[in-house]
């Protein structure tokens, strides 16, 4: 797949690193001979240094050739124009960087893809809507629903007293003999476990679930955990995320932020309503207390320096929040999340990654996400007439051993898939998979 990639700058030279893996043809556009220096030594891609919106370069890049065409300058501008220009010169498809909160609110109104822009991306609305995912349950980590909860993605962590530890794949199988619900990975010493019949759950395991809707509470009763919902929002940082989470999560939730910038604070009061807006630093303890933090049910840093996300989410969690989100740059830290104490970190890149790999990955994909920390990828493809998958019973596909199917969502049902399942035309099916497999798995799906 021939991809070119318009900008070279945080989430440009990220993207390119992952496509590199995938063994896609990059090639990269950017002004600035120095940042394309530093890509070239880090990945196999051609570059070409220019202005993207200029025909010349779109032509030098092979754009008439190219399967993807990915705009992430720090211009919208020059995203928006390359986009169109670049779909008029047969790109097949298009995807540009964006910030203006009318393109992403109103693109149904103005129809961007009869202009030429197939999809638009703003990294800092898809971290806030992650938040908004991640903030459904305070005893799940991690949750993620497909076809609107027939099935449920759930991360959960293995405390010392949790009923979970020390037991068997096979021995919970038998605490669920109707199978509502299935592990399908586990986190251990930043390791990325694919659990069959003898793996066994360890504490401080991080443990991930697919789960039917009547599984979900059983799940929660055997990890020793209980059901509790997010009411109270504190928000650090009045940045586009922290604007883009408040404006997803004040309809629903009592949503306080707090940044530093008097300036801004007038902005946000404007634009939010629904949300109450304080002027002054979250790092200061004194703040925190009047503002009532040990009542807070998650607390959600996402100012412009990763160190002050990560401290203050511990402050809060020592003060009793129940949930905590840090907003982190480098990736490394992921890993770091649960360990030291933050339950979740995220990073723009990553998301927004994500999200543009729908365009990359083969087969019908309806949905992909990643688990936070995790090597590896959810996917839910629609099998077709004449899948690989169909062929034979599950126990006999030789699906890959880095990869599982945690379910099925068929006729408006979800499923857990047993040895003997067989997979029909139209199923909607649940895989997780590391990296280095998921061009097999795609293979079963063609």
């Amino acid at each position: 797949m021939r991809v070119i990639i318009a900008g070279v700058g945080n989430v440009g030279y990220h993207l390119a690193k992952l496509l590199c893996e995938e063994g896609q043809d990059i090639v990269l556009i950017d002004k600035a001979a120095e940042k394309l220096k530093q890509a070239a030594n880090q990945v196999d891609a051609g570059t070409i240094r220019g202005n993207s919106t200029s025909y010349s370069v779109l032509e030098e890049a092979g754009v008439s050739e190219a399967d993807l065409l990915i705009a992430v300058t720090n211009s919208e501008d020059a995203n928006i124009a390359t986009a169109i220009i670049a779909k008029h010169l047969g790109a097949k498809r298009t995807v540009a960087r964006i910030s203006n909160t009318e393109f992403l609110y109103k693109k149904d109104k103005l129809n961007l893809k009869h202009l030429g822009i197939d999809d638009i991306i703003s990294p800092e609305s898809l971290a806030a809507r992650e938040i908004k995912r991640l903030l459904k349950e305070v005893a799940i980590t991690d949750s993620f629903e497909f076809q609107k909860g027939l099935l449920q993605l759930m991360g959960v962590n293995i405390d010392a007293k949790s009923p979970l530890k020390g037991k068997t794949m096979l021995d919970v199988a038998k605490l669920n003999p109707d199978q509502t619900f299935m592990t399908v990975a586990i986190l251990r010493d930043n390791e990325t476990i694919i659990p069959y019949g003898n793996t066994h759950f360890e504490e401080n395991d991080h443990a991930y679930f697919i789960a039917q809707p009547e599984g979900v509470e059983k799940l929660l009763f055997l990890s020793g955990k209980k059901k509790e919902g997010v009411k109270s929002i504190l928000i650090l940082g009045g940045s586009r995320v922290g604007y883009h989470a408040a404006r997803l999560l004040s309809a629903r939730y009592n949503v306080k932020i707090i940044e530093r910038d008097a300036q801004k604070c007038f902005e946000l009061a404007d634009q939010l309503p629904d949300a109450m807006v304080i002027n002054g630093d979250g790092r200061n303890m004194e703040l925190l207390e009047e503002e009532n933090i040990q009542d807070i049910d998650a607390f959600i840093a996402v100012t412009g320096d990763s160190e002050t996300n990560i401290i203050t989410c511990l402050v809060a969690k020592k003060s009793g929040v129940k949930k905590t989100i840090a907003m982190v740059e480098n990736m490394d830290y992921i890993h770091l999340s649960q360990s030291i104490g933050v339950d979740t970190m995220i990073n723009k890149k990553l998301i927004a990654a994500n999200f543009i790999f729908r365009h990359i990955r083969q087969g019908e994909i309806h949905s992909i996400t990643s688990i936070h920390g995790v090597d590896a990828e959810i996917l839910e493809f629609e099998v077709q007439e004449d899948s690989k998958i169909t062929q034979h019973q599950l126990r006999n596909l030789q699906f890959p051993k880095s990869a599982i199917i945690g379910g099925v969502i068929r006729d408006g049902h979800g499923l857990t898939t047993p040895g003997d399942f067989r997979f029909q035309p139209k199923d909607r099916v649940v895989v997780l998979s590391k990296k280095e497999c998921i061009k097999k798995v795609e293979d079963y799906f063609i």
